[in-house]
């Protein structure tokens, strides 16, 4: 196969969990404009929908990723429409329990159950729909935060912060989602399934004061943040057959934040 042909996803069936917010709207556009048909889901459907109405190739569906009955409605209804699913790309979060460290037991059992036991589930799901062909990419989005502590330095001087025991939930499962990626990809890769895991850095935001993102882009290699198409290249890479000896590993995408 041409290099360059390797990079496509014609005929291959995509499931994005999210799909309108910071990072979905560009792995969005990414696994369509690489050939994906390509399903976004999450609560928030009039919102995917709008995201979905640019291309000609992305259907927007809802899914509750507190409610196992509808992870397994949302991953049957793909496979009745598409015959298959080929990538699973999990991005979608909620940060219900990132405003502090002093808060509810049952706020921090929320945020597991969505972003840790969901993922699982979707992977398993997926994974059993992938292991009849014996192939599939599964795409885990991590955090650069789920690999060092909070760095103060980047807040300093700005009110960003302010409660000085900042939730560890991120934190936790960001770390956790690392090492479960490395799991999967054990036990999925003699089925043929690959498991990766990408780690973006800040993304700059017009809500970020100007000294947090002058500091910030200070620690990092390349002297910036991360923008709106920073996640394209390695989405299509993971999810592609140029990547089919790849498995297990976390990339981090932060312009050399953590390598620092």
């Amino acid at each position: 196969m041409n290099v360059l042909e390797s990079f496509s996803l014609k005929g291959k069936t995509a499931l994005l969990t999210g799909g309108a917010g910071l990072y979905g709207r560009q792995i969005t556009q990414a696994l369509s404009e690489a050939g994906a048909e390509t399903y976004i889901a999450s609560r928030n459907l009039e919102k995917l929908q709008q995201e979905a109405s640019q291309y000609s190739n992305v259907t927007a569906l809802e899914l509750d990723l507190s409610s196992a009955d509808s992870i397994k409605k949302t991953m049957g209804e793909i496979i009745e429409r598409s015959g298959k699913i080929d990538i699973l790309v999990n991005n979608a979060v909620t940060r219900c329990a990132c405003s502090g460290w002093d808060i509810p037991s049952e706020v921090f059992d929320e945020s597991l159950h969505v972003n840790a036991t969901a993922t699982f589930l979707l992977t398993r799901l997926a994974a059993q729909d992938m292991e009849k062909r014996g192939s599939g990419s599964i795409i885990n989005v991590g955090s650069y935060m789920g690999m060092r502590g909070l760095n103060y330095t980047n807040y300093a001087g700005t009110d960003m912060y302010t409660n000085p025991y900042p939730s560890p939930i991120y934190f936790y499962e960001k770390g956790g989602l690392l090492n479960f990626t490395r799991f999967a990809a054990s036990v999925l890769g003699p089925k043929g399934i690959r498991v990766n895991c990408i780690s973006p850095g800040g993304f700059k935001e017009d809500r970020h004061e100007t000294r947090f993102s002058q500091q910030y882009s200070a620690n990092t290699f390349l002297g910036r943040m991360a923008n709106s198409t920073d996640l394209k290249g390695i989405i299509v890479f993971l999810a592609s057959d140029a990547s089919l000896y790849i498995t297990g590993v976390n990339v981090p995408v932060d312009g050399g934040y953590t390598a620092k």
